[in-house]
């Protein structure tokens, strides 16, 4: 990673120009038996069409505000993404009511209908698979984002001292989530390019969202992103560690 990186956007860059093709985020959901590993350069395919979506589509603004109504998954991380490169705030579990477009999973439809602006679904099935109906009020994010641009370029620079990531009431700007971020990285055991991290927290704490994807990214890391991981015996998890060669965990 580049020492002049100050936003995850950057961050995202900096791994495509160096790395392409290693993994970046591996996931696995323990309720239905997936996995699904994307390299740095898939993962940024899905940000650039998703930053598309949400600048071109929705007309999201600089300091537009986004609710992820989304639990820790790779879809969810790509929005993270997403909203870095377009410069929108990313409100992780964020009141639909005061955003000004929400993102919702299973669970989180109705309450994602007090936002005015526009809303899209995201059924987390098994890649990504579309809805057979998408749900009312929205729009289905697997229909939507396969037709946008493979490249992305904001309307304007991002700012990296503009707010960035709202998460358990606290607010960051990108400057401040790559510092931290990248603090983060030594006390989780990540010691620079080819560390691996399992983790299996919640996305809804800047602890989880730093070892589930922020600390790997910023230091050329890569995370293997484990919901349901409860589910998993002890004997699985440890042959888990082994397989995907992890080198720290989170959970």
């Amino acid at each position: 990673m580049n020492a002049t990186d100050r936003t995850p956007a950057d961050l995202l860059r900096s791994a495509l120009a160096t790395d392409p093709a290693r993994p970046l985020v591996t996931f696995y959901d323990d309720a239905t038996g997936e996995r699904i590993e994307l390299s740095v350069a898939t993962f940024a395919n899905w940000v650039a069409k998703t930053a598309n979506l949400l600048q071109n589509e929705l007309s999201a603004e600089p300091g537009d505000r986004v609710a992820l109504l989304l639990p820790a998954h790779w879809q969810t991380a790509v929005w993270l993404l997403a909203c870095s490169s377009a410069g929108v705030v990313a409100d992780v579990g964020g009141d639909p009511a005061a955003a000004d477009h929400v993102v919702a999973g299973p669970g989180e439809f109705e309450a994602g209908l007090a936002c005015s602006g526009d809303r899209i679904a995201l059924s987390l099935a098994p890649l990504g698979r579309r809805f057979p109906t998408p749900p009312a009020g929205y729009a289905d994010y697997a229909v939507e984002v396969p037709t946008q641009g493979d490249r992305f370029q904001p309307y304007a620079p991002v700012d990296p001292e503009l707010p960035a990531l709202i998460v358990a009431g606290a607010e960051y700007t990108s400057a401040e989530l790559v510092e931290r971020a990248r603090a983060d990285a030594a006390v989780l055991g990540l010691t620079g390019p080819g560390s691996r991290i399992l983790s299996a927290l919640p996305y809804d704490t800047w602890e989880g969202l730093s070892a589930g994807l922020y600390a790997a990214l910023a230091t050329g890391g890569s995370v293997v992103l484990c919901r349901h991981l409860e589910q998993l015996g002890e004997d699985a998890l440890a042959k888990r560690i082994e397989s995907e060669r992890v080198s720290a965990t989170a959970r």
